[in-house]
This record gives structure tokens, C-alpha cells and sequence, in this order.
């Protein structure tokens, strides 16, 4: 009787940064086409944003007194704690991530004005956004192999701004 092969298990190799064994586990867990993470991770993050700024912020008068109350939401908020937890991660891709923003930001403050002049609801934009965002994220999560699903859905959704920007970056020849 012919003994049969086995296949080693292979053990993942140790990494001193714990974003390096993130993106190590979402680079073997995301193995279909990536373009399509890309496009949902980047509809998901910029509608969750936009929500996030639209809910009222309350006016308060020092803030209106030093005219700073046009920019100050709950977006502000939401744009720091993410800049911050990604600067815990990866220095150099918290930066890029922050220019990403910066771009997100214009656009919502462009659907802010069209909402003021008698548009559509900018809050329906986004959550129309943050539907297709996240259906075509975990559309194609669940079309992945059940051995391979190594990457929760909820790291897919935080962490994969960053593991976007760290592709890129590794295509450059960046280090980050």
C-alpha cells in the first residue's frame, strides 16, 4: 500500500509589526480579484464618512463665536480616531490615508451644497453608497473559498483602506 503525501502546513512567517501580519492574512485570505475589494472598501469607507458627517452636530457658541463650528461634525471626529488607529499601524499609510480623506471630504462638502441648493439628500447618496459598498463587499467575501476566509469581514472594512494604500505603495517600491 502506497503511502500517501501529505502536505506540510505551512507556518506563516513572524512579522515585528502587527499591520505586516494583517496584510500577510488579508493578502492569503483575499485571493479572488482585488479590484473588487478595492471598489467596495473604497464606496464603504467614503459612505460611512459621509454618514457619520451628516448627523447633526449640536451648535455650540463658543464654537460659533470663533467661527469654527462649519468645521467641526462628527465626521472631524470619526476622521481622527481613523488617522490616529492608522498611524498605530502604518506611519506612512495613515499619511496617504489622510490625503484619501482630504479628497472624500471635498466631495462630501460638494454633496452638502448640492443638498443645500434643493438636490438630492446627501444622506441618501451615501447610505445608496454604503448598500453597493458593503453587497459587493460581502458578495464577493462569500464567493471565497471557506478555507481560505483566514480575514473576518469587519477587518476587511477597517483595515483594508490601508492594505489598499500598502499595494500600492509596494507596486512604487515604497516602504511604509
Amino acid at each position: 500500500m502506497a503511502k500517501k503525501k501529505t502536505n506540510p502546513t505551512t507556518t506563516p512567517p513572524k512579522f515585528e509589526r502587527p499591520v505586516d501580519a494583517y496584510f500577510y492574512q488579508m493578502d492569503q485570505g483575499l485571493q479572488r480579484a482585488k479590484a473588487i475589494y478595492a471598489v467596495g472598501v473604497f464606496l464603504t469607507f467614503f459612505s460611512v464618512m459621509g454618514l457619520i458627517w451628516m448627523i447633526p452636530f449640536p451648535q455650540l457658541a463658543f464654537l460659533e463665536r470663533m467661527e469654527a463650528h462649519t468645521f467641526l461634525n462628527w465626521g472631524s471626529f470619526f476622521i481622527a480616531i481613523v488617522i490616529y488607529i492608522y498611524l498605530k499601524l502604518a506611519a506612512t499609510l495613515s499619511y496617504a490615508m489622510l490625503f484619501t480623506i482630504g479628497g472624500m471630504s471635498y466631495f462630501i462638502v460638494q454633496l452638502e451644497y448640492v443638498e443645500r441648493d434643493h438636490g438630492l439628500a446627501a444622506w441618501m447618496v451615501f447610505a445608496v453608497l454604503a448598500f453597493i459598498g458593503c453587497g459587493l463587499l460581502y458578495l464577493h467575501y462569500a464567493k471565497e473559498e471557506s478555507s481560505k476566509k483566514s480575514v473576518p469581514f469587519i477587518r476587511v472594512l477597517t483595515i483594508g483602506p490601508i492594505w489598499l494604500w500598502s499595494k500600492v505603495f509596494q507596486k512604487l517600491g515604497w516602504r511604509y
